[in-house]
Order: structure tokens, then C-alpha cells, then sequence
């Protein structure tokens, strides 16, 4: 039978490496965290941007002795500095915002599926059905208390320990960004996915 091939994309520190892990436990399956076809479907992980942000500002303070590759293993600056940077037009989160915003206006848009962050870790079993559906493939029974995924060697190379690293268990997480609040203003609409009309093809968005 020949193997279909799918793409799983979107904004970085939004789940991708999550939902690489819980896929890879469908023998069926092989899933990784990098990689069209005519048939190919693209899975487009999406998170709320200040918290993407928070994310990688977390990973930076808790690798503070040690020059990142995401920015581009420059030592010092400030969490202002580091958001314009990775937020700019050629930055990390900048340009795959951008690229996601063009896909979802541009001809292939119905094979997008936006798969949010929140959903993924609030109700992985709702956010795995949708991804299923998506692709045309028969269920399968995941174990979202023992995820496992290993990218440590990667990470390392990048200068940023824990970029990839996905926790045991499925969980959402509520706590408090390390964002100043007028950066979390700055960034808090750019969600774009949720507003109907900035999302004129009506990419569905589990």
C-alpha cells in the first residue's frame, strides 16, 4: 500500500514536536520534527503568539550562559531586543507568521488544518480525533500519560537545551508570562486564525 505523506507545520513552540511525539505512537506512523505531494495534507500547529514568545524567553533565562542558535548565538541584549528580533520579518516567529498567514489566503488553503496549542494540551484526544479526520485515517488509541520524544543532540547543537523537549503527560499549563505586559499587548491580537475575517478561506481551526 503506498505510504501517504503529510506535513505538520505552523508557528515555532506551538506543539509540533508535541504532536510529532503522540503521533510516533501509531505504529502506522512516522513522525518527526523536520522533514509537495499532490495529496498531501498540512497540519499547521498555532499558539497564541505571546506565549510563543514566553516560551523561548523561558528557554533563553534557563540557558542564560549559553549563546543560542535561535538568536543566532548572539550573548546578551534584553527580552525587548529578543522579541523584536525573533518577531521581525526574517525572525524565527516572524516569518512563519507570516508564511502562515499567506497559506491560509493562498490556493491550497483546504489542505490546512490549524491545530491550536491550546486544544492539543487542554483536550489532546479531541485535538488528535480532528487530526485524524483530517488525514483520512481510521482512529487509533494514544497514551497521552507517556509521550516520549528525543531531540537532546539537536537541541544541543542549536545552543538551546529543551527546545524540543515534550513533558510525560499531556497537560495545559497555567501560569503567568515573564513577558512584560506592554509586550504581551503588542503581540495579543495577532492571532489571526480566530478572527473570520482574516481568515477568509475558512481554514478549519480545531
Amino acid at each position: 500500500m503506498q505510504a501517504a505523506i503529510h506535513f505538520i507545520s505552523g508557528l515555532p513552540r506551538a506543539g509540533s514536536t508535541l504532536l510529532s511525539a503522540i503521533l510516533r505512537q501509531n505504529p502506522r506512523f512516522r513522525a518527526g520534527m523536520t522533514g509537495l505531494y499532490p495529496d498531501a495534507r498540512v497540519i499547521c500547529c498555532v499558539r497564541d503568539v505571546p506565549w510563543i514568545f514566553d516560551s523561548i524567553e523561558r528557554l533563553i533565562r534557563k540557558n542564560k550562559l549559553q549563546p543560542s542558535g535561535i538568536l543566532n548565538f548572539e550573548p546578551g541584549g534584553t527580552v525587548y531586543s529578543r522579541v523584536d528580533g525573533l518577531g521581525g520579518p526574517n525572525g524565527m516567529v516572524g516569518y512563519a507568521w507570516n508564511a502562515l498567514r499567506e497559506a491560509f489566503c493562498g490556493e491550497q488553503s483546504d489542505r490546512l488544518l490549524a491545530l491550536t496549542y491550546e486544544t492539543l494540551t487542554s483536550d489532546p484526544a479531541k485535538a488528535i480525533a480532528a487530526v485524524y479526520d483530517f488525514i483520512g485515517e481510521k482512529p487509533f488509541t494514544h497514551d497521552f500519560e507517556n509521550v516520549e520524544f528525543d531531540a537532546v543532540e539537536f537541541d544541543r547543537r542549536l545552543g538551546t537545551p529543551g527546545l524540543h523537549a515534550v513533558g510525560r503527560r499531556v497537560r495545559h499549563e497555567e501560569r503567568r508570562s515573564v513577558l512584560p505586559p506592554d509586550l504581551v499587548r503588542k503581540y495579543e491580537s495577532d492571532a489571526f486564525w480566530r478572527d473570520p475575517a482574516r481568515n477568509p478561506n475558512n481554514v478549519r481551526v480545531v
